[in-house]
């Protein structure tokens, strides 16, 4: 993560700063290299300072070192900001306005709460003279943010406001990162006082429990006698799964992850965030479980006598029925850096709460002074087995254009090394079931909240975050819409950005749920009314590259001349309305009773489902 300059004397220590210059100032010291926002009157003195600050150090080829980048509405820029951070491991930061300003950032806040992502988001306040008086744009930020972030911080007093935002830094990315908001009144940015510089814990404000527990964490060695019934669970074991979640990339665990898992060759599965943190095309990657998880991932972890989930949380989406789950497992070891997710959901034998990368050294290291070399060869048959007879696949033969087509048209272009951000819904699943991910921090979706919109916003900040890797946003016709302003954001800053929207007229998720639980009653899913044409559309918005595609003979041609223009680039799709995403691990079902529609062999017959049962969506 973009950790801040460390030295012992700040050069503008001492000096007379206003608060809006303080933070721009500290905002250099974090190493911030970008800032996503949109102005308004509450929040101008900072974007000023802002202005100036960029004038004042010019990058050597004349260019802003702070590039201050607007999208179309606040929520773009909290998920540009999430894009950042997720794809790159750095602290995104977001500026926006008092009241609708800073209401438009509640959902990116949750969605990084949900997520773990690491954002800190500065608001214009109403100055604090007229706080509690409804005056115009005042918003009570600091309370409706309360239950969605990490922590907020309401500075009234200006002699506070340096530590506060370095201390915010702090909380964002320590621990189990998260986001941090900061509620600035005006008159607080206009203020003028001493600039301290201090960049060590004393130039911060003193939060004693908080980071008490951060050094138990951060100091918490897995002790001997835990190592020891490690290694013998280990050792015991035939069939052995690791269960891979997004706590590896948040830790960046993911080198000790693969050294861990290559040394002994043990098959790894991931959750829908841990995409990327083991490379999927290594023989022994099972790829995602879940709901929407391969068929082989689901029947491995149904196999498996041991189960070792690291950075994972045993989420409805993942553990279903929790008594059913890994149901041949006689142990199941869980390495996490939150407590709390410790026999949560699903009760573990063994279990570990501290740096992952720290802990997988410590069990590498002593199962490989116990001289442990394990013999998997009839596991393995059977996981090659599983991945031979349970593929994923589709009607190759349809005559129309099948979405995972164009998945695979991508994928075998961009070779598992591009950066994916997506919408959410029936694309989101196929882009995470038919994208592969050598590398972690290339999958950016949104996960525990499902927010529709996610994508656009979240590939523009991906590649301000990477200037030299591809990002391709994979959405909807419905989610697109949510932030489809973002459109002209990509065309304004000339990013390379390719959108792919596949368009089945509708809800597609929520069409696949009405279709299997509802009778196919499409109540406020269907789409085919809409008159929008996207392709003129993302042409007014100024892609000079924009093609619908809707002929399946024209995928091969039309996926490479889409994914080699040298600009911004725009394709839609016109899918299959009737593509579902499957395997689909339905309400109340076992991994054993997974749907895997009609293209992928099921080992169990599909169970009749009843929906009245549950309330899980």
């Amino acid at each position: 993560m973009n950790a801040p300059q460390q030295h012992d004397f700040h050069p503008l220590a001492g000096q007379t700063m206003s608060g809006a210059d303080i933070i721009v100032q500290v905002l250099a010291d974090e190493g911030v290299d970008v800032v996503f926002g949109y102005s308004g009157g509450a929040i101008l003195p900072t974007y000023d300072a802002i202005f100036r600050f960029n004038a004042k150090h010019p990058t050597a080829n004349g260019g802003d070192p702070m590039p201050l980048i607007v999208p179309a509405n606040e929520q773009g820029a909290g998920f540009m900001a999430a894009g950042y951070a997720r794809s790159s491991g750095r602290v995104g930061v977001a500026l926006v306005t008092s009241g609708p300003g800073a209401t438009n950032t509640v959902t990116p806040v949750r969605d990084s709460m949900a997520d773990s992502t690491p954002m800190i988001v500065i608001c214009g306040q109403v100055p604090t003279s007229a706080m509690g008086t409804d005056a115009f744009q005042e918003a009570p930020i600091s309370n409706i943010m309360a239950a969605c972030a990490k922590h907020v911080f309401l500075v009234t007093d200006p002699t506070k406001l340096e530590a506060t935002v370095r201390t915010a830094f702090e909380i964002a990315r320590t621990g189990r990162p998260g986001p941090v908001v900061i509620d600035v009144p005006k008159d607080v940015q206009n203020w003028k006082g001493v600039f301290s510089g201090r960049r060590d814990v004393g130039g911060r404000l003193p939060v004693p429990g908080y980071r008490a527990r951060l050094r138990l964490t951060d100091e918490a060695r897995i002790d001997d006698a835990a190592l020891t019934r490690f290694h013998e669970l280990l050792k015991s074991a035939k069939r052995p799964v690791i269960y891979a979640g997004g706590g590896v990339i948040h830790a960046e665990a993911s080198e000790q992850l693969r050294a861990f898992a290559n040394e002994y060759r043990i098959p790894t599965v991931a959750t829908l965030m841990g995409l990327g943190c083991y490379d999927t095309t290594d023989a022994l990657s099972l790829h995602m479980l879940g709901m929407h998880g391969t068929a082989y991932a689901n029947y491995a972890i149904d196999d498996c006598d041991l189960l070792i989930a690291i950075g994972a949380r045993f989420d409805d989406r993942v553990a279903g029925v929790p008594a059913k789950f890994a149901r041949n497992a006689k142990a199941i070891l869980h390495f996490d850096v939150d407590a709390s997710e410790i026999n949560k959901v699903k009760r573990v034998n063994w279990s570990h709460v501290g740096n992952l990368k720290v802990a997988l050294t410590q069990v590498l290291e002593k199962t490989r002074a116990e001289g442990f070399k394990p013999d998997y060869t009839e596991w393995h048959g059977h996981i090659a087995d599983l991945k031979r007879v349970h593929a994923m696949n589709y009607d190759r033969q349809s005559a129309t254009i099948q979405p995972y087509a164009i998945i695979e048209a991508i994928n075998k272009i961009t070779k598992g090394e591009a950066v994916i951000a997506t919408g959410v819904g029936q694309h989101q699943m196929w882009a995470a079931q038919y994208f592969d991910f050598k590398q972690p921090r290339l999958w950016l979706t949104s996960g525990s909240m499902g927010t529709m919109g996610f994508g656009l916003p979240a590939a523009i900040g991906a590649q301000f975050a990477n200037p030299g890797k591809m990002v391709v946003d994979i959405d909807g016709d419905a989610s697109v819409r949510m932030n489809i302003g973002e459109m002209e954001t990509i065309t304004n800053y000339g990013l390379p950005i390719k959108v792919v929207v596949l368009n089945n007229s509708g809800d597609g998720m929520v069409r696949q749920w009405q279709k299997l639980f509802h009778e196919s009653r499409f109540s406020g899913s269907d789409k085919t009314l809409h008159k929008k044409d996207f392709v003129k559309s993302a042409q007014a918005d100024g892609f000079e590259y924009a093609v619908q595609l809707s002929n399946p003979a024209d995928i091969e041609r039309v996926v490479g001349e889409f994914v080699a223009f040298p600009g911004p680039a725009f394709l839609e799709v016109i899918i299959d309305r009737d593509a579902g995403v499957y395997p689909m691990v339905g309400p109340g079902m076992s991994y054993a009773e997974m749907i895997t529609g009609d293209w992928i062999v099921s080992r169990e017959p599909p169970k009749v489902l009843d929906v009245s049962k549950t309330q899980l969506f």
